[in-house]
């Protein structure tokens, strides 16, 4: 008799999940509490899957063998609780699909940096002709790519929810970036929950893995005696150390391999900012344990270009640099931001304020930012805290608007930053929306400045 899984959650992982189950040869049910997507539901019925939307049907689900729950889920969802009670695994998408994947695994995660960091394993994996996929929480089903062709390799960027649901899978070389406070409402607001969450990424490693971390973050320092001492250390850091295999030093970046030292030139790295030599290095580093030799690495490097909405560069206008940085929406995505540059920044920030705490950035933004533009619905709570020191406070429920306001205050050299702390559901669908109209925001002033220019001549 075929085993039953059933799907709770029906957006990509959910799909992908149900997909690599009946390929698997599962008998297999999705189940959406919420409406489907007309492409989803074009999905399962391409592939004979049966499903429901608008409800979670307590006899069919209960009637699973195994449950694998979609990350957007949260555990204390009744009917998760009760499918746990009744002694049904609930496993994450990222769970099953590891399970039935021949693949070596390299997983990312951190609260900031995690997408950028595993798009660029990915691209020196490729670059160098590695058979490998890339999937996880840049947007990719990982269960969906098993299905349709398994690898060599996948690099995977995991969230916190997608980690809380892995038990028996195993990665060969992981990654932790960072951990400061995020998503804390899924913790029961215990930083700590949060912690352990991340960690779970070096479940069950063994001694012939690596786990990569960044020796520099005290929340990852603190917790790291609790690790299983079989896994095989590798601490990348901000600054040279007794034990960082990897640290920047004057104008290169250092990687030390048993007794040898390699430079990497930081003039030719595609990423700004001190916070992303981290990334950098940690993907050197990752991409190296895979078997990358360094030729292949810093020919890749060059040819490495940024998800969008990250820190990325738009264009100029009169020797005024634009960056839209929308994915920033916590404070400490901010913080990074602000530390990536040198000249002075006129800041766009704001939205759905998810309760930040802004003086977070109190002394960068004295010591680097000359203006702000606060850009939300509802601004008060910006306006009132950066008052106390900034002088220069402008406010707008217009993206356009915002980027002309934020040229007019911003000098010959400057950096106009989109950096903005908050989600973006106020004035925008989603974060990528958000990035989008500050870019299209550009491009209109910048051919409104170039025509202006026009007609004077």
């Amino acid at each position: 008799m075929k085993k039953k899984v059933v799907i709770l959650g029906g957006a990509e992982s959910g799909v992908g999940a149900a997909i690599l189950a009946k390929v698997k040869g599962y008998s297999v049910f999705l189940s959406d509490n919420g409406i489907l997507t007309a492409s989803h539901k074009q999905t399962l019925r391409e592939y004979k899957i049966e499903f429901e939307e608008g409800q979670h049907s307590p006899d069919i689900i209960y009637s699973a063998d195994i449950i694998v729950k979609s990350p957007g889920i949260p555990e204390d969802l009744p009917v998760v609780v009760e499918a746990k009670e009744r002694n049904i695994p609930v496993i994450s998408e990222i769970e099953f699909a590891i399970r039935h994947s021949k693949a070596k695994f390299i997983g990312i995660t951190g609260t900031n940096g995690k997408t950028t960091t595993t798009l660029l394993i990915h691209h020196l994996l490729k670059e160098n002709e590695f058979d490998v996929g890339l999937a996880g929480n840049v947007g990719h089903s990982l269960a969906r790519m098993v299905a349709e062709k398994d690898r060599a390799y996948f690099v995977v960027e995991l969230s916190s929810f997608q980690l809380d649901g892995v038990y028996q899978s195993r990665l060969n070389v992981a990654v932790l970036l960072n951990i400061t406070p995020d998503h804390l409402n899924r913790y029961n607001n215990d930083f700590r929950q949060y912690v352990e969450s991340k960690f779970r990424i070096t479940r069950n490693m063994r001694k012939e893995d690596h786990f990569i971390y960044n020796e520099s973050d005290e929340n990852i320092r603190k917790r790291l005696h609790k690790l299983n001492s079989n896994v095989g250390l590798i601490p990348v850091s901000s600054g040279k150390t007794e034990q960082a295999k990897a640290y920047p030093a004057g104008k290169n970046l250092m990687f030390k391999e048993r007794d040898s030292i390699k430079r990497i030139s930081k003039s030719g790295l595609p990423l700004p900012g001190k916070h992303n030599m981290i990334n950098v290095m940690a993907a050197v580093v990752a991409a190296r344990k895979i078997g990358v030799g360094w030729e292949g690495i810093t020919k890749a490097l060059k040819t490495f270009k940024n998800v969008p909405h990250r820190l990325e560069y738009v264009g100029d206008i009169k020797n005024v640099h634009f960056y839209n940085d929308s994915k920033a929406t916590n404070v400490d995505a901010v913080w990074y931001a602000i530390d990536s540059f040198d000249a002075p920044i006129v800041l766009i920030m704001g939205g759905t304020d998810k309760g930040n705490d802004y003086s977070k950035i109190d002394e960068l933004v004295i010591k680097r930012v000359k203006a702000i533009v606060a850009l939300g619905t509802d601004n008060t709570k910006i306006e009132s805290h950066f008052k106390n020191y900034l002088t220069d406070i402008s406010s707008t429920d217009s993206a356009f608007n915002a980027v002309e306001i934020a040229f007019s205050k911003a000098g010959a050299g400057d950096v106009v930053l989109l950096s903005p702390a908050c989600a973006s559901f106020d004035l925008f669908k989603n974060y990528e929306e958000r990035g989008d109209r500050f870019k299209e925001a550009f491009y209109a002033l910048k051919e409104k400045i170039e025509r202006n220019l026009m007609m004077m001549l």
